[in-house]
C-alpha cells in the first residue's frame, strides 16, 4: 500500500499540470509580496494579504510533502537534489516563528519564495548553472581586472592628484573613480578635467572643490583614460561574457545528459528523430521506385 501511494504521489509530482500550478503559486507569491510594499494596500487589505500568504505557504508545504511521499520508504532521497534543498530551506525559513518586531524579516523571507522560479523554469536553471560553472574562471578574470584597476589607480594618483583631487585624491578614491569610468558613467568628464585642467573644466567653484593646482595634460589624459576604457570595458569585461557563454554551453550539455539519463527527450531530440525517420522513408521510396522500373 505504501509503494502504491508513493507511486501515485510521484505521478502527481511529475505531471505538467502540478508543475504549472506550483509555478502559478510562485508568481502569486511574488505579486502578494509586491503589494505589501504599498502602505495603503496593507492598511486596506492587510488581513487579506496575510490570508493569501498563509494559503501560499500551505500549498508549498503540501508540495514538499507530496515530493517527500513520492520517494516512498526513502524520503531522504528528496534532499539529494540541490534544488529540492533550496526549496525546503525557503519554505522552512517562512515557517519560523516571528513576533511583530521581526515582521520585516518575515517579509524578506517571503520575498525569497520568488526565487523558486529558478527551479520551476528549466531555462533559468541552465542560466544559474552556467553562472555557477563560470565562477572559477570568473575569479581569474576578476583578479586580472583588479590588477588593472590597481595599476591605473596608483598611476592616476601620481599623475592627476594635484589637478583633480576630487577623483584622484588617494588610492581608494581613485579606485572608485575608475569603477565609474569602467561603467562608462560620464567618464569623459573626468578625462576632460585632466585634459584641460580643473580651472577650465568641471570644477566650477574652484575654491570649494579644492582646485588649487590646475594642470592641463592633454596628451597624457587621452592616453590614460582611453587606454583604461579599452582595456577595462572593451576587453576584460567581454572576457566575462565569454566565460559565461562557455559555462552556459557546459550547463546545457549537462542538462541534456540528465534528460537522456532520465529518458526525457527534448524538442531537438524529437525533431532529429523525425528527420531520421523521414530520410529513411525517402530512401525506401527511392528503392521501391527503382524496383518497379
Amino acid at each position: 500500500m505504501g509503494t502504491a501511494l508513493a507511486g501515485q504521489l510521484a505521478r502527481i509530482a511529475e505531471t505538467a499540470a502540478f508543475q504549472r500550478f506550483v509555478t502559478t503559486v510562485i508568481l502569486a507569491a511574488g505579486v502578494v509580496v509586491g503589494l505589501e510594499t504599498y502602505p495603503t494596500m496593507v492598511d486596506r487589505h492587510g488581513s487579506l494579504l496575510d490570508v493569501l500568504n498563509d494559503v501560499i505557504l500551505v500549498i508549498f508545504v503540501v508540495e514538499i510533502l507530496i515530493k517527500l511521499g513520492a520517494e516512498g520508504s526513502r524520503p531522504l532521497r528528496y534532499f539529494t537534489d540541490p534544488w529540492n534543498c533550496f526549496d525546503f530551506a525557503i519554505v522552512a525559513a517562512c515557517l519560523l516563528p516571528f513576533d511583530a518586531q521581526a515582521i520585516t524579516v518575515l517579509r524578506l523571507l517571503r520575498l525569497l519564495r520568488v526565487l523558486r522560479l529558478l527551479k520551476a523554469l528549466p531555462k533559468l536553471q541552465v542560466l544559474v548553472g552556467a553562472l555557477l560553472k563560470s565562477i572559477p574562471s570568473m575569479g581569474y578574470v576578476s583578479l586580472l581586472l583588479m590588477i588593472l584597476f590597481y595599476l591605473y589607480a596608483v598611476a592616476g594618483v601620481f599623475l592627476f592628484r594635484d589637478n583633480d583631487p576630487v577623483h584622484f585624491q588617494d588610492l581608494q578614491v581613485a579606485l572608485l573613480s575608475l569603477f565609474r569610468i569602467v561603467t562608462l558613467e560620464d567618464w569623459t568628464d573626468i578625462m576632460y578635467i585632466n585634459m584641460y585642467g580643473c580651472d577650465a573644466y568641471g570644477y566650477g567653484d574652484a575654491s570649494r572643490l579644492a582646485c588649487t593646482a590646475p594642470e592641463a595634460s592633454p596628451v597624457l589624459g587621452i592616453v590614460f583614460f582611453v587606454s583604461f576604457v579599452l582595456l577595462g570595458t572593451m576587453v576584460i569585461l567581454n572576457l566575462f561574457i565569454g566565460v559565461i557563454m562557455s559555462g552556459m554551453e557546459e550547463a546545457q550539455a549537462e542538462q541534456e545528459r540528465e534528460y537522456l539519463a532520465a529518458g526525457v527527450h527534448t524538442l531537438d531530440d524529437e525533431l532529429g528523430h523525425l528527420e531520421h525517420e523521414l530520410s529513411q522513408l525517402h530512401h525506401r521510396i527511392a528503392v521501391l521506385r527503382k524496383s518497379v522500373r
